[in-house]
């Protein structure tokens, strides 16, 4: 095997660089996987949240074959396809006891290296042991990149207690708020409405399974009740961080319905709200939600080998490495085009 490969280096979102740097070296316990699909996550260009940290190699949603296997490892093998997680939890603390894995300072601290957007990955101990899930022979290497932001979207609809027969309305119709609409869809809501300010995403949304799509300027309690039978919708997702979004859940939720805050907002975003008119008597819950436990991440991959939830037509760019630039600039600036875009690191 060369000693060196290839990185897409993060310095922001309009500059991403092709550098080499060595392949890394496993210890005992690890593995080092060869990086054949990985999807570029709206998190990735969250430039507020990187800037202080780069340059750095991003990447997270990944998919690839084990090529070396550390001392005592067992169970695993030279050619095993797998995905795998980047933040994993020790499954120990008060956090993991209580439901909340994903606040675990463990899971807050792990990750692979150096990242997702390079041609090999170094998985740690605790990776291993948690967080690598082998994939069917029926899921392709880019199908299998969904396998963690679908787990965040399961997460996120259990954490809102989502359940067959409700009212589900989805702000923001990104990917992750298209994945929303697909799970909503699967696990039977009564009637899925989604908003976004681009047309493109909205003929998208009702494509995989909305049945109503709002522009997010319109009247969007008035425009619920025309087509909800006079209610508001029982669970909110915010997969936006816009704060006009923000302020549109607030009002489109129905009594004893769920907010959920599924995606980041802007660093210091704020918002300030009328306490008697949206909680009083109104028992709304304001919930929220961040990344996915080791057995979320299972069930995703379930959903997507059954075919209960169809990922392959969401991809819309493919792009070599050397092209990842591209693919920063596809997710930041094109919304009217792309989905979701993934990079091959082996191409």
């Amino acid at each position: 095997m060369k000693d060196k490969m290839r990185v897409a280096m993060y310095y922001s979102n309009s500059d991403v660089r092709i550098e080499e740097v060595p392949i890394p070296e496993i210890e005992p316990g690890e593995l080092l996987i060869r990086v054949h699909a990985s999807g570029i996550c709206g998190s990735d260009v969250l430039e507020w949240y990187r800037i202080d940290k780069v340059p750095l190699v991003l990447g997270h949603e990944i998919a690839g074959e084990i090529v070396k296997v550390g001392k005592g490892l067992e169970g695993f093998k030279v050619g095993d396809r797998i995905s795998a997680s980047h933040h994993v939890p020790c499954e120990e603390c008060h956090y993991c006891l209580s439901g909340h894995e994903t606040t675990c300072e463990t899971l807050r601290k792990t990750k692979f290296y150096p990242g997702g957007f390079s041609e090999y990955i170094r998985l740690p101990e605790i990776n291993v042991q948690k967080g690598v899930y082998p994939l069917p022979d029926s899921i392709s290497y880019e199908e299998a990149t969904f396998t963690e932001p679908l787990a965040c979207v399961l997460r996120g609809q259990r954490l809102a207690e989502m359940q067959k027969g409700k009212t589900v309305l989805v702000l923001g119709s990104g990917i992750s708020g298209l994945l929303h609409v697909k799970l909503a869809h699967a696990l039977g809501a009564k009637r899925i409405i989604a908003t976004d300010i681009n047309d493109y995403r909205l003929q998208k949304a009702k494509e995989f399974g909305a049945d109503g799509a709002i522009h997010a300027k319109e009247d969007l309690p008035n425009c619920l009740h025309r087509i909800n039978d006079g209610k508001l919708a029982d669970l909110v997702i915010l997969c936006t961080g816009a704060k006009a979004a923000i302020l549109q859940a607030l009002k489109s939720v129905e009594r004893g319905g769920t907010i959920l805050f599924f995606a980041a907002s802007d660093k210091d975003a704020a918002i300030s709200l009328t306490v008697n008119d949206v909680f009083w008597r109104n028992e709304v819950t304001l919930t929220s939600s961040y990344a996915a436990t080791p057995g979320e991440h299972i069930e995703a991959l379930g959903l997507i080998a059954s075919g209960k939830v169809d990922v392959k037509e969401m991809i819309t760019h493919r792009l070599p490495l050397a092209e990842a630039h591209i693919g920063f600039k596809l997710v930041t600036e094109t919304a009217n085009e792309s989905i979701k875009v993934i990079i091959e690191p082996q191409k």
